[in-house]
């Protein structure tokens, strides 16, 4: 089939999660034609990537898709696994975009006029496109895990769900970010004997000085803060999560509490000889960054409430309550009874599908607020594509309106410039 004879579409959005769903939110509200296109089901990592006890993070007053805030009862609260998709099954309903569900991108790539989409279900042409996939597509796990001992169950985070599916024996978590630091809480909660590598994630206080921590900061303005104006600008895009949980109304994760309580705190996993990891000897170090961020914010926090004259119950600097005695570098897998490893390091991301001039070295897109160097193509859903929310659902929608007004602007000054190119050839032919 020629390209003059394939489907046209003013837009197509990759991806039907919350980020896909926003920008056809905004799409609807500019009478915009457009498909979103989903590989599997509308929102599916939500009910397929996440363990049984996952809960957010950030209160549930912060989700705000468009058009959808949340209404319950509990705005200060945090919406466990089933009551996060209720949520977001709502908004689908409510958005009742132009959704295909169960059709893969496999190309797309710029032609005259727009866009080439190939997809499993065949080919069509777009105007523009907006890629809200996300950036986590791949699981990291690292090559050495291809040499531990067949004996050993290894899953990554994505597909851990609760201490049952492992084996009897030690689990050792590698990674203590966000969902690592979370999964090692849930398998300590259920009586398992966690070993932890702990890596350089920093942590924060839930609540201090009488709200969570999340009420300060949104008061101070860092949730409005675009990464122009961030001290690490682009960098701060590499930073990895605070760890902390909203489980049981939220508290503070602290690692040292855990190490007193049993679970056996390793530094940063580097090598495996035989059947002896081999940990770097950092784990004091890390702890230390951990808490001096931890107090850091809070000493902003201080500031804060100092300078506007607040009256809010006294703060306090935290105290280590647990030292590593000494740094241990090894650790036999068959001497300390390790039955499982939980790779928690994280996503990479995969645009190979993408055919474009927009990426770094590493696979990152290069973007000013999701909006690429290539006319009409756009990103939308990613970690910091403007300010901290743009990957969660405080900010996402900002970023799709913006990127749906920035559709439309392109699309009429495509229709001006089309007018004006007919006017001038009519000109001449006169």
């Amino acid at each position: 089939m020629s390209s003059s004879n394939l489907p046209r579409h003013s837009v197509v959005v990759v991806g039907g999660g919350q980020a896909g769903l926003s920008v056809s939110h905004g799409l609807q509200a500019l009478d915009i034609d457009h498909v979103v296109l989903e590989k599997h089901e509308a929102m599916h990592a939500w009910r397929t990537q996440r363990w049984d006890n996952f809960c957010l993070v950030t209160p549930n007053w912060q989700c705000a898709l468009p058009g959808h805030p949340y209404d319950g009862d509990d705005p200060h609260g945090f919406m466990k696994k089933d009551q996060i998709n209720d949520y977001l099954s709502a908004f689908k309903a409510k958005v009742g975009a132009s959704l295909r569900e169960g059709v893969a991108v496999e190309l797309v790539q710029p032609v005259a006029g727009g866009f080439l989409v190939r997809t499993s279900e065949g080919e069509c042409l777009a105007e523009q496109v907006v890629v809200a996939s996300g950036g986590y597509h791949q699981p990291i796990v690292p090559r050495l895990a291809e040499r531990l001992p067949e004996s050993i169950r290894q899953i990554h985070s994505a597909d851990y769900r609760n201490a049952d599916q492992l084996p009897p024996g030690k689990v050792l978590v590698v990674g203590s970010g966000q969902s690592g630091a979370q999964i090692a809480e849930d398998l300590h909660l259920a009586g398992r004997q966690v070993v932890l590598a702990v890596g350089d994630a920093p942590r924060c206080a839930r609540f201090y000085r009488g709200r969570d921590v999340v009420d300060w900061l949104a008061d101070m303005g860092y949730y409005d803060m675009p990464v122009s104006q961030h001290p690490l600008r682009e960098g701060v895009r590499d930073n990895t999560n605070h760890y902390v949980t909203g489980r049981d109304g939220g508290r503070d994760i602290d690692l040292r509490r855990f190490a007193l309580e049993g679970m056996e705190l390793y530094g940063l996993l580097e090598g495996l000889e035989g059947d002896t990891m081999r940990f770097a000897p950092n784990l004091a170090d890390a702890l230390d960054q951990a808490d001096r961020t931890y107090n850091g914010i809070n000493a902003a926090i201080d500031k804060h409430i100092a300078e506007q004259g607040i009256d809010a119950p006294s703060g306090e600097v935290y105290q280590p309550v647990w030292r590593p005695a000494v740094e241990r570098e090894t650790l036999s897998l068959a001497e300390s009874g390790i039955t499982s490893v939980i790779w928690c390091i994280g996503f990479s991301p995969d645009f190979r599908w993408l055919n474009a001039p927009v990426f770094t070295g590493r696979g990152h897109p290069v973007h000013e607020r999701g909006v690429t160097s290539v006319p009409g193509l756009y990103f939308v859903g990613l970690p910091w594509l403007h300010t901290w929310g743009s990957g969660r659902f405080s900010g996402v929608a900002r970023d799709a309106k913006f990127i749906a007004e920035r559709i439309a602007h392109h699309q009429a000054h495509v229709a001006e410039t089309s007018t004006g190119e007919v006017c001038s050839a009519e000109s001449t032919l006169a």
